[in-house]
């Protein structure tokens, strides 16, 4: 195997550990959990209909169609 093909190879593992130990943290977890709130928020919005007229009433002609 070539230099290279190593350095990738251990490159890559390290990036592994590190997204291993980011995503394992708590403080990862909650922003997780808060934009997995806030997205359920949006959509629930967006599925009720609410706000969409007056989107749309405000936006010029071109943006409209």
């Amino acid at each position: 195997m070539e230099l290279r093909n190593i350095l990738v190879i251990v490159a890559i593992a390290l990036y592994a550990l590190a997204m291993a130990g980011i995503v394992s943290t708590d403080a990862y977890s909650q922003a997780a959990s808060a934009e997995a709130r806030g997205l359920h928020a949006l959509m629930a919005e967006v599925r009720s209909g609410a706000g969409t007229g007056a989107m749309l009433a405000d936006a010029p002609q071109a943006v409209a169609r």
